[in-house]
């Protein structure tokens, strides 16, 4: 019985066409810019032009700012490959500033960074990557009151330049967002409708200029 048609019997099966495989995508890489390979080498964050800071929300409707104008520096920047690059600094909490002092008191006592006890906080970078055109991802340590986290921070390169006295100059934004109790900072106080007179999300920000290290030898 011809089930497929007339004459059929006598047709040869054309080779049926292999379906098309579709080709994978390839991830674009991002490649290091080569005019950044210059800039290899150690570099010292300058105070005078930086700002190690954070925000947080205060009472749900306004926004606190402060810094820490107290601390030391080591960084190392790897033009040709970033993943060398490396960060290690040191921030001294009793030189909080936030522009109140009876604020600034409360912030250095027990509650939060309990300043007489831990007087520094630190950060230590574990790992970099390039994530995009000039944007860097630097995941490290957070040391706060003995307790390390590792945290995220995204850097932005702005440029570098000579400035008037010979130095050369770079600069980087960075910022990342932590839980303040993750660290110990556990200021609890509630306003009277129930919400949290201090925000439990901290927002950190490192505007960042820094002096390449000569050679002394």
């Amino acid at each position: 019985m011809n089930l497929f048609g007339r004459n059929s019997s006598h047709r040869r099966a054309q080779p049926t066409a292999a379906p098309a495989v579709p080709r994978a995508r390839t991830a674009t890489a991002v490649l290091p810019d080569p005019e950044l390979a210059g800039l290899t080498g150690d570099w010292l964050i300058d105070p005078a032009h930086s700002r190690i800071g954070f925000s947080v929300r205060h009472a749900m409707v306004t926004t606190v700012r402060g810094a820490f104008p107290e601390y030391e520096s080591r960084l190392h920047f790897d033009g040709r490959d970033p993943t060398r690059s490396r960060a290690d600094i040191v921030i001294y909490t009793a030189s909080v500033d936030t522009g109140v002092e009876q604020r600034d008191a409360h912030l250095v006592g027990r509650q939060f960074l309990d300043a007489a006890g831990h007087p520094r906080m630190t950060f230590t970078s574990t790992t970099v990557q390039l994530a995009g055109k000039d944007v860097y991802r630097m995941t490290g340590d957070l040391t706060i009151k003995d307790t390390t986290r590792p945290v995220d921070l995204d850097l932005t390169y702005i440029g570098h330049v000579t400035d008037a006295f010979g130095d050369e100059r770079v600069g980087f934004d960075g910022t990342t967002t932590i839980h303040r109790s993750d660290w110990g900072l556990s200021y609890d106080g509630r306003m009277a409708q129930g919400g949290a007179m201090v925000s439990e999300t901290v927002r950190l920000q490192f505007d960042i200029a820094a002096i390449r290290v000569t050679s002394t030898a």
